[in-house]
């Protein structure tokens, strides 16, 4: 298969992060948001549980194009005159994200009474940050799936502090309760591993899984 210079990204997700991150690296992706209930999946393994569901919600996305390719209709999905008569391949990203913490999983907290706590038990620890990346290039039906790990060590903060950081907000739409591309950056000491991968999509690993599907990142830059 000859891959044309200009590829589409299509990224099964809802998050303002991760679609930042992405157009930061030069990506225009097409954001497809998918509804999967991630309720059916109870896994204890934190990898294994983080690469099902970015697998279920990109195989959902991957689906729905199948049977309704006009949901991809928008300028950034119409081919490059540079490509002649070749169509865009399409890739369909999938992620996500959760925080481990002495064994225990953690996702999205459901209220601030619940991020209060967490942030009780989080504080002066060290957690892992899991996100698992699924990328679908839907012309050759060839799916990828990884994971990424980050240990975050978290700051010893006062309980004012935590319900200051929690009335922000700002916790409650993030796996682990924090946002290290906010406020939460102030109370976080140090973390091991992809700072990318903390925000919801590590771009090291997605650069590595689009060399592997024999593609490169400006395939799908925007130029001029």
């Amino acid at each position: 298969m000859t891959i044309p210079d200009r590829s589409l990204l299509i990224l099964a997700s809802a998050s303002p992060a991760r679609r930042q991150l992405l157009h930061d690296a030069g990506f225009e992706p097409i954001v497809c948001p998918s509804d999967v209930d991630e309720s059916q999946v109870t896994l204890t393994n934190p990898a294994a549980l983080v690469q099902t569901l970015a697998q279920l919600k990109a195989e959902h996305i991957a689906e729905r194009i199948r049977q309704q390719p006009d949901i991809l209709a928008s300028p950034s999905a119409n081919p490059d005159p540079s490509d002649g008569d070749r169509t865009p391949s399409r890739l369909v990203l999938g992620c996500d994200s959760v925080l481990s913490l002495e064994g225990k999983i953690y996702g999205k907290p459901a209220s601030p009474e619940e991020a209060i706590a967490r942030w009780q038990a989080m504080r002066g620890t060290t957690g892992e940050l899991y996100t698992g990346h699924v990328l679908i290039d839907l012309e050759r039906s060839i799916t990828l799936v990884n994971c990424a790990m980050t240990r975050v060590h978290f700051a010893m903060i006062d309980d004012a502090t935590i319900a200051a950081y929690v009335a922000t907000g700002e916790p409650l739409g993030c796996a682990g309760c924090f946002a290290i591309d906010g406020r939460g950056a102030l109370f976080v000491e140090q973390i091991e591993g992809c700072h990318t991968n903390v925000i919801g999509l590590s771009l090291p690993l997605l650069r590595q899984m689009l060399h592997e599907l024999g593609y490169a990142p400006q395939n799908f830059w925007t130029i001029g």
